[in-house]
């Protein structure tokens, strides 16, 4: 039987356990509200670029590689962004079953599947699975950048400008809240302009195709496309 100066030891322990726990609960959750904070405030700009783009696009009737739809979709590259560590319940697991669930049921239908993997988890999966990964990025940096999401932009357009794949999907966890998220499988190239609108709340259009460019249309929507594909990545 323990000794009273054991439980008081024991005791004491514990206390101390609980202070580190909730200074670390205290941290997650600054750093939660930090990233949501970036997400929301991140969302109305990319909308208003994206919505600035299909204006100029179909207004000044833009032709660009990364607008125009293939005819047909034989070879995709799929982005799987997991993340470095675990202990965040289903989040990694749900994408990596989702992953593989998808190569399964497309490995037939379509004539190729690559994956550019971002985060450590989905990648010592899918290894273990001896599952072909074509390229990846696990060592994340502690605070997500745009740079570093730039980077996977850049690598994934590449790709997609030189002819190997006709279609670029993410496939990512869409945060809904703290303990809820759900697996989305998104289409980033070719970029979708058909879900755009070309009228402001006015009704209005705000481009007109009368309107003189400088630069020349091509271009800007050339510069804003890149900008855009890395937001949308970011």
């Amino acid at each position: 039987m323990a000794s009273l100066k054991d439980i008081r030891l024991r005791i004491d322990s514990v206390k101390n356990t609980q202070q580190i726990t909730k200074a670390m609960k205290m941290v997650s959750a600054a750093k939660l509200r930090k990233a949501q904070h970036q997400i929301v405030s991140l969302r109305p700009y990319a909308q208003a670029l994206l919505k600035a783009i299909s204006n100029i696009a179909l207004t000044q009737r833009v032709h660009h590689p990364l607008l125009t739809p293939p005819q047909s979709i034989r070879k995709v590259l799929l982005i799987v962004i997991s993340s470095d560590r675990g202990l965040c319940g289903g989040f990694n697991n749900n994408i990596n079953k989702f992953t593989e669930n998808y190569l399964k049921v497309n490995e037939t239908s379509l004539e190729k599947i690559d994956l550019f993997v971002v985060g450590k988890k989905a990648f010592e999966y899918l290894t273990k699975r001896k599952i072909q990964i074509l390229d990846s990025m696990n060592r994340l940096d502690k605070d997500i950048s745009y740079n570093l999401a730039a980077k996977v932009a850049d690598t994934a357009m590449r790709f997609y400008l030189s002819g190997a794949y006709e279609e670029v999907r993410l496939v990512y966890n869409e945060f809904k809240s703290a303990i809820s998220q759900k697996v989305v499988c998104e289409t980033l190239l070719p970029v979708d302009l058909s879900l755009q609108t070309l009228v402001n709340d006015s009704g209005d259009s705000p481009f007109s195709p009368d309107l003189i460019f400088e630069p020349e249309p091509d271009k800007i929507i050339d510069e804003l496309l890149t900008k855009n594909f890395a937001i949308q990545v970011f």
